[in-house]
């Protein structure tokens, strides 16, 4: 009988909790659904999404913040960082259409504040640099793609439509429409115009700077050793 009454209260929370995420968060949902390929259903995405899960409780932890509530707010952020591997501090601010891809080990700072239709891969760090009270988080633009590893550290503002590549380190500012990669991060790529047709999630194809400083440097060793084979045949 209790086993009976423990599936049966499972069961309602589970429909509660499926009613109350499409109701309130129907946005997240959908953000989503245009940006994950792999995403099928609002149920899978719903139960399983832990990106999805770690907004809800930043949302809730966000609200008792504000309250001013003691205690309660860093306990639920707390708890969605033993259940979800993702940590928000509760006092960031985060805009519409937040999207946590995998999302385990990234880290959201108290004084982040991250705009509208943001995307952080697994492992991404919004930090600061040390010790400094006040503002120490970066301030995240609209429409940025943040890559995989990649650490965005101090208080430094990241502009609109900006790309950041995976394992990047980004210490300065970035400007509106621009690529960033390398440690530490330099910018890349900017031409000033907006992406078309959405946001650009596909960050595989980025300028990678040691790359070409190694192929610099291995067509440097091949003319020398051209030259002393020359040398060597007179």
């Amino acid at each position: 009988m209790m086993l009976i009454n423990l599936v049966l209260l499972i069961a309602i929370g589970a429909i509660l909790f499926y009613v109350l995420g499409r109701t309130y968060f129907k946005g997240e949902i959908q953000d989503i659904f245009d940006r994950d390929p792999a995403a099928k259903s609002y149920a899978e995405i719903i139960f399983t999404y832990s990106g999805l899960h770690a907004i809800i409780f930043y949302r809730l932890a966000n609200k008792a913040w504000k309250a001013g509530l003691p205690f309660l707010p860093r306990f639920i952020s707390q708890f969605a960082k033993w259940l979800t591997g993702i940590e928000i501090h509760p006092g960031a601010t985060i805009g519409r259409g937040l999207f946590i891809d995998h999302g385990m080990g990234v880290v959201i700072g108290e004084t982040s504040v991250i705009g509208d239709n943001v995307t952080l891969f697994q492992g991404v760090t919004l930090g600061g640099t040390g010790k400094e009270k006040g503002k120490r988080h970066p301030t995240i633009g609209n429409n940025v793609v943040v890559g995989a590893g990649a650490k965005v550290l101090g208080n430094i503002t990241i502009g609109n439509d900006v790309s950041i590549g995976a394992n990047a380190v980004v210490l300065r500012d970035v400007p509106d429409n621009s690529t960033v990669v390398g440690v530490p991060g330099r910018i890349a790529r900017q031409d000033g115009q907006r992406v078309t047709g959405g946001i650009n999630i596909d960050y595989t194809s980025l300028p990678d700077p040691l790359q070409q400083a190694l192929e610099k440097l291995q067509h440097e060793i091949d003319s020398i050793e051209k030259e002393l084979k020359d040398y060597s045949g007179k």
